[in-house]
């Protein structure tokens, strides 16, 4: 049974090493023929092309798939979709991110493929965008809905958004937490070499912050607490990994405050190195006001570490308030400063909510499961439109 994943670029970043994670996994399952189609990956965020690509006949890019509005690259590329639902006839189409899935769907709609489902990671409209722009998502997130049979969502708060703004109906949705390996988080710690390679100090305290240097992240705030908590806790430092549009700008901040010893900048890693990372931290801030569900959060959660998030989107089913850390109102920055404070504070409070977490990742995270689910939810979705027996016969 062929399946085709369509996603707009694969940068670093959690969407895109979810949908990875899953072509991966179901191709192990010899009844499955998965395709992942592409736009190029360009910018300083890195790129996951070479691990999708190293898997023969797996991958294919489209340059035309640009993840910018551009009405001539957005209808070739349109076209090129069409044209390629048609030739490969696909069972199953399965779009990921924004710009992806609404050509996507409705290429795969007007290619008459069967079943064509869509993995809401974020949100593609809201209140982080202006009036007109949200306006314009809204309405092509809707035209999107209807040539779409099911949704797929990393967490419930994106199924709430997008049936409020009357997209779907909520039968046709079913969360499946963004899974990923969790023996190297599990089994991460604290590192000495990998934190002398930072200029890290064994009795220094990390706050660390695993995001693209790229608005909405929440950098601006964290830097707008950095100040009250260094007054108060002289020895913490924050470790910012990862790279982006913003570096120089948030590095020109850090020089204007005078906090650059209290700052440590990774620049762009790979993936396998994030849980060594994951290990010299002593708690993870994330202040994105625009995320599905963070996989910091759940990766942090894994290796033991509490977490401090602000209750946007899926945030809080996994950073659980007073459990396995602070949820924070957004942009409230005495708060912000308070549980920052509480966590450096207290190794013991630190643990428990660790601790915690750990549990609650333990049992929802693994890619593994992620997989199963995926594959679950296909099955049940084909037999319910009689699909299933003719493919298997076919």
């Amino acid at each position: 049974m062929r399946v085709i994943h369509v996603i707009t670029r694969l940068i670093i970043g959690g969407a895109q090493e979810n949908t990875v994670a899953s072509v991966l996994g179901l191709r192990r399952n010899p009844e499955w023929d998965v395709r992942l189609i592409s736009g190029p990956a360009r910018g300083p965020e890195g790129s996951l092309e070479s691990q999708a690509g190293a898997v023969s006949g797996l991958l294919t890019l489209l340059p035309s798939l640009v993840r910018p509005v551009h009405p001539w690259h957005d209808l070739i590329a349109f076209r090129q979709l069409n044209r390629c639902f048609r030739e490969l006839r696909p069972l199953i189409v399965h779009t990921h991110s924004g710009k992806a899935g609404i050509l996507g769907r409705l290429a795969a709609r007007q290619a008459r493929v069967p079943l064509i489902l869509h993995t809401i990671h974020g949100p593609s409209f809201g209140p982080f965008q202006g009036p007109i722009p949200n306006l314009i998502y809204r309405a092509a997130e809707r035209a999107a809905g209807r040539a779409t049979d099911h949704f797929v969502t990393v967490a419930d708060a994106m199924k709430q958004q997008y049936l409020k703004a009357g997209i779907g109906r909520e039968a046709q949705y079913t969360r499946i937490f963004s899974g990923f390996d969790l023996k190297p988080y599990l089994e991460s710690g604290p590192d000495n070499r990998l934190r002398q390679r930072y200029g890290l100090k064994p009795e220094d305290l990390v706050v660390g912050k695993i995001a693209r240097l790229f608005p909405l992240k929440g950098h601006d705030d964290l830097l707008a607490v950095a100040r009250p908590v260094v007054s108060q806790c002289p020895n913490v430092r924050f470790l910012l990994v990862g790279d982006g549009i913003w570096r120089q700008r948030i590095e020109d901040q850090v020089n204007r405050l005078g906090l650059q010893r209290s700052f440590v900048f990774t620049g762009l890693v790979p993936p396998e190195e994030i849980p060594g990372l994951v290990g010299a931290m002593d708690l993870l801030v994330h202040l994105s006001r625009r995320e599905g569900l963070p996989r910091a959060l759940a990766q942090a959660l894994a290796a033991g570490r509490p977490v401090i998030a602000y209750d946007s989107d899926g945030a809080g089913e996994v950073c659980k308030d007073g459990k396995t850390g602070f949820l924070v109102p957004i942009g409230d920055h005495p708060i912000l400063t308070d549980r920052v404070l509480r966590l450096l504070h207290s190794t013991d409070l630190r643990s428990q909510m660790g601790a915690a977490g750990r549990e609650l990742v333990r049992s929802h995270f693994a890619v593994e499961k992620m997989v199963e689910d995926l594959t679950a939810l296909y099955h049940r979705l084909l037999e319910e439109r009689g699909l299933r027996k003719s493919a298997a016969t076919a």
